[in-house]
C-alpha cells in the first residue's frame, strides 16, 4: 500500500478538522506542532470553515460573554458556553468593532480606549493599541475592521472621529507597528452628528454605514475601504430608499454585500437589498418588523432566537424582524454579522501573532 505523505496528512485530512481539535494535534509531536501553525496550513483550514454553514455567536452579556451555535442561520438550543475575556473587565465596557476569520477585534472603553485582537476558540489575544489611543480617548465612533494583504499579513484598520476629524491608521501583524492612512478630503464625517457602523469585509473592501440624524436630518453615507490601494471612497446609498428616517445594517450572504434596509413610511419596513454588478438589488421583504422595548431586549438571550433577529437601531429603538421560510432559506448562507453586542465568527487557529 502507498504511504500517505505528509502534504496529503496536513493538508487533505487534518485541515478538515474543526480547530480546537486540530489545536490538541499540535502536541502530537514539534513537527505537527509547526506543520499545523504555518501559514499554509492555516489559510487552506479557515478557507475550508469559512464555508460550513455553521458559525458562532459571540454575545455580551451584563455580567458575560456567551458562545453559541448557529447552523443555517438559527441558534441551537443548550449549546451555551461561557468565555473568558483574557483582560479583567466587565462586558459592559467592550465594544465589538469587528469580526474575521477567526479573530473578534474588540475595543476596551475605560479611562482610555484599547483595541484588543482575540481569537475565542484558541483563547489567544494580542493587545495592539499604541501611545495615540491614550491621547485621544473616549470617543464611542471608534470603528474599523480587518483584512489579509497580498502578502497574507493581518491588517487591521481603525478609524478615529475626534474634534470633528477622521483619522484612519492601520495596523500590521507582521511588523507590529501602526502608520496613518489618507482619508477622504471635503468631508464632515467625523463630527459628533455622524455615527459609524462596524465595519464588514466583501470582496476585498471593508464597507462602513456613517448616518446623521441630526443636521442635516436622514443624511446617510456609505464609506468603502479598498485594501488593496488603501484608499476611500463614498458609494451610494439604495436609491429607491429615499424615507426618513432610515438606516442599514450591513452583512455578508454568501460573501456578498447585502444590506437590512429599516425605514418609516407610514409602518415600519424592513427589506433585504444586495450589492451586485456595481448596483443594489432587492432581494425582499421581512414580515413583521417591530421595535422591540429596551426591557425585552435585556430579556432576550441572544440577537438571532428562534428564527427573530435584533438587527438595527432608529433613534435609539432596536428593531426585530422575523424569518419566514423564504427568507430564512436565503440567510442561512450569512457570513458575517453584527448586532447590538453580539457578532458572528468562525472557529479558526488564525493567530493575533505574526
Amino acid at each position: 500500500m502507498e504511504r500517505v505523505g505528509d502534504d496529503m496528512i496536513f493538508e487533505e485530512i487534518l485541515s478538515r478538522l474543526p480547530a480546537k481539535v486540530v489545536c490538541r494535534f499540535k502536541c502530537v509531536s514539534k513537527q505537527w506542532c509547526y506543520e499545523l501553525s504555518t501559514p499554509k496550513f492555516v489559510f487552506i483550514h479557515a478557507r475550508r470553515v469559512g464555508n460550513s454553514i455553521q458559525k458562532k455567536l459571540l454575545s455580551l452579556k451584563e455580567n458575560s460573554i456567551v458562545v453559541d451555535d448557529i447552523v443555517a442561520g438559527n441558534l441551537e438550543e443548550d449549546t451555551s458556553e461561557t468565555v473568558t475575556f483574557p483582560y479583567d473587565v466587565e462586558p459592559s465596557f467592550l465594544s465589538i468593532i469587528g469580526s474575521f476569520n477567526g479573530l473578534i477585534l474588540l475595543c476596551i472603553k475605560r479611562s482610555y480606549n484599547e483595541l484588543v485582537l482575540w481569537n475565542p476558540t484558541t483563547r489567544r489575544f494580542k493587545l495592539i493599541s499604541d501611545d495615540y489611543f491614550s491621547h485621544y480617548f473616549g470617543r464611542h465612533n471608534d470603528t474599523g475592521g480587518m483584512y489579509f494583504d497580498e502578502h497574507n499579513d493581518l491588517k487591521v484598520l481603525h478609524i478615529n472621529c475626534y474634534w470633528d476629524v477622521v483619522t484612519a491608521r492601520v495596523y500590521s501583524r507582521h511588523n507590529d507597528s501602526w502608520r496613518k492612512l489618507n482619508f477622504l478630503n471635503g468631508t464632515q464625517l467625523g463630527s459628533n452628528f455622524y455615527s459609524w457602523s462596524p465595519g464588514i469585509y466583501s470582496d476585498k473592501k471593508i464597507y462602513f454605514m456613517v448616518s446623521n440624524y441630526w443636521i442635516p436630518p436622514g443624511e446617510r453615507n456609505i464609506v468603502v475601504f479598498d485594501v488593496i490601494s488603501e484608499t476611500f471612497s463614498i458609494l451610494h446609498f439604495p436609491e429607491h430608499m429615499e424615507v426618513n428616517p432610515c438606516q442599514g445594517h450591513f452583512l455578508t450572504i454568501s460573501n456578498k454585500l447585502h444590506v437590512i434596509v429599516v425605514q418609516y413610511a407610514g409602518e415600519l419596513i424592513a427589506d433585504l437589498v444586495k450589492y451586485e454588478h456595481d448596483e443594489w438589488i432587492k432581494v425582499f421583504s421581512f414580515n413583521r418588523a417591530r421595535i422591540v422595548h429596551h426591557m425585552e431586549t435585556q430579556e432576550r438571550t441572544n440577537i438571532i432566537q428562534n428564527n427573530k433577529w435584533l438587527i438595527t437601531s432608529i433613534w435609539g429603538d432596536t428593531v426585530e424582524v422575523v424569518l419566514c421560510n423564504d427568507s430564512f432559506n436565503y440567510i442561512q448562507h450569512v457570513d458575517n454579522y453584527n448586532g447590538p453586542k453580539g457578532a458572528l465568527f468562525l472557529e479558526t487557529i488564525v493567530s493575533p501573532f505574526y
